[in-house]
């Protein structure tokens, strides 16, 4: 069965030329304002995330407190991740098949019963190493199942024409929660303890599921289901392939998911033996990403089409990569806060354009596989580079980690513009 190319000529009508709506706000919340459904997901969505993002915490706390073992650290936060290199793929044909607001919902149930047992066997002390790891890999199950209809969905929320300020709001939230999460979960571990932690996230996930089952959705056209769920995922594979402005946009998230985690992955480190700072330092510069990824996600949603996106994502690819080198030689503990606020900025731009070109080219039919291997890409791959990184800082220091990450990543990003051109006019 021959692959569905992208209806060309009813997503040029949806998307007109950058300037083509000179009167358009410069609101960054007007896709909040303009689409109920989505101001009632985007609510519950952050506020959830600000109890993950808790979770989080705790979990790498609690597994140094069962261990006293970095490595067990590491090895929780890595099973979170693994499933979405073994599942994500799946679950994309799973999301073109099956109502993407349904899989949302039971995914989301099953991450609160997960915080529940976690909260339970914390508060009754009877959690082990291998409990936390085992709770800590069924989440990541659910999260590989649940994360390409979560994205897929952003689009039957609030349609073709904003979809990327949509995304851009998406990234804001997430980062508004990594600057309140972490903030938040320190004062609970240190007043009412750890389990608390948990507590507060899975009430957070009450939150989210009540902000689902509010949401109304037009009735679904079911995609045909002639073929096999094998010979879908082949379908959504050859596409990709075989559309040269996906493959690119696929090629560079590899590269940036890879090369691009090392400064975040290294920056304890960057900021104990280059920096000479303790835990609140560090907890600083991450506030300062935070803060710049947060305004990059806000400033885009504002300008929305007034830019050319493909434009736009040179600059943003080509600034990111260039910061990192530079922040990689620097030695001032205000030089490297003002270089990660610049890096947060240009890391989501770079992020959120991706996504949202990539949801722009690709036909709805294929959008839950194509989302689900962006997913593959951006989150599976990204252990990789923590995992390089660190090998590199231990031979070489992690100067050269960051900065030779940094390095590559901006001559790929040369190159690919260079090579590709057309990507620029996106």
């Amino acid at each position: 069965m021959t692959v569905p190319a992208p209806p060309q000529s009813s997503e040029t009508a949806a998307l007109p030329e950058p300037g083509s709506a000179p009167s358009r706000s410069l609101n960054p919340f007007r896709a909040l304002q303009k689409h109920r459904n989505f101001r009632i997901f985007w609510g519950g969505q952050t506020l959830s995330l600000i109890g993950t993002w808790m979770q989080s915490v705790a979990q790498g706390w609690l597994a140094l407190e069962l261990t006293d073992d970095p490595f067990m650290v590491g090895l929780v936060v890595a099973v979170g991740s693994i499933p979405v290199l073994l599942f994500s793929l799946w679950a994309g044909v799973l999301a073109d098949r099956v109502d993407k607001l349904r899989i949302v919902f039971v995914a989301q149930a099953l991450l609160l019963v997960q915080a529940t047992l976690l909260w339970w066997f914390v508060w009754t002390g009877q959690i082990g190493i291998g409990l936390l790891i085992g709770l800590a890999t069924a989440g990541g199950i659910v999260n590989a199942v649940e994360i390409p209809s979560r994205q897929a969905m952003v689009i039957e929320l609030v349609g073709r024409e904003d979809l990327l300020d949509a995304i851009a709001l998406n990234s804001s939230g997430f980062n508004l929660a990594r600057i309140i999460g972490p903030s938040l979960a320190a004062i609970v571990i240190a007043r009412l303890g750890l389990a608390w932690c948990f507590a507060l996230n899975a009430l957070s996930y009450l939150a989210v599921l009540l902000s689902l089952f509010r949401i109304r959705l037009p009735p679904r056209v079911r995609a045909s289901q002639a073929v096999t769920p094998l010979e879908g995922l082949r379908q959504g594979l050859v596409y990709m392939r075989s559309t040269r402005d996906v493959a690119v946009l696929m090629r560079l998230t590899a590269a940036f998911s890879v090369l691009g985690v090392p400064y975040l992955t290294l920056l304890p480190v960057f900021a104990r033996d280059i920096l000479d700072l303790g835990a609140t330092g560090y907890g600083t510069l991450l506030t300062f990403v935070g803060l710049g990824a947060l305004a990059g996600a806000l400033s885009l949603a504002a300008v929305g089409r007034r830019v050319r996106r493909g434009r736009l994502l040179a600059i943003g690819a080509h600034s990111f990569a260039a910061i990192i080198v530079v922040f990689s030689l620097v030695s001032h503990p205000t030089a490297a806060a003002a270089l990660l606020l610049l890096a947060g900025y240009a890391m989501i731009t770079t992020n959120a354009l991706t996504n949202g070109l990539l949801q722009s080219i690709v036909p709805d039919d294929l959008r839950g596989r194509v989302m689900a291997a962006y997913t593959f890409v951006f989150v599976g791959l990204s252990p990789l580079g923590s995992l390089l990184g660190g090998a590199v800082a231990s031979a070489a220091g992690v100067r050269w980690a960051i900065g030779g990450g940094g390095a590559i990543m901006l001559a790929f990003a040369a190159w690919a513009f260079w090579r590709y051109p057309e990507i620029r006019r996106l």
